[in-house]
């Protein structure tokens, strides 16, 4: 029953997350209908434009979508299948590590590392097969998500 809630948790914020990218997309394209313009976003500009900035978010839609089917192979209890995943799609790849030192913000590089570093963590979490320990992982990768798109905005 702990893992049906913490299942049904990481899918409540997966939809979080998903929400404020395409909040970040719509505001990108103009479209403040449901945005109180009294608040400004006070979070830090990437200073990327055009086609960089497509590609990062891209790149983070990516990163939900893994997010949403290691969920559901943990749901289905296919650990391997969801490391595989987690390695592949967040882990520290030399193109991730890359592609984090190119916004000339180190904290933008640290917080991109450890996002990274933890989808690496993940994915050997999963490979024990220990679903307490894999959502426990789960948590620490979100969380850098989370602190990322507190801190940053395109």
């Amino acid at each position: 029953m702990k893992g049906l809630l913490a299942a049904v948790a990481v899918c409540a914020g997966l939809a979080g997350i998903q929400a404020a990218v395409a909040e970040e997309g719509k505001m990108q394209m103009g479209n403040h209908q449901h945005h109180d313009m009294s608040m400004m976003d006070t979070r830090i500009s990437l200073g990327v434009s055009g086609p960089m900035k497509q590609h990062q978010l891209s790149n983070m839609r990516e990163h939900v979508a893994a997010i949403k089917s290691i969920v559901g192979l943990m749901a289905e209890q296919k650990f391997d299948e969801a490391s595989g995943i987690a390695h592949a799609k967040l882990g520290l790849t030399p193109d991730m590590q890359s592609m984090c030192g190119m916004f000339n913000n180190k904290e933008f590089e640290r917080l991109g590392l450890a996002f990274h570093k933890s989808g690496d963590d993940l994915g050997d979490a999963l490979q024990t097969k220990d679903m307490n320990a894999s959502l426990r992982a789960l948590n620490r990768t979100m969380q850098h998500c989370v602190e990322c798109h507190a801190t940053f905005r395109q």
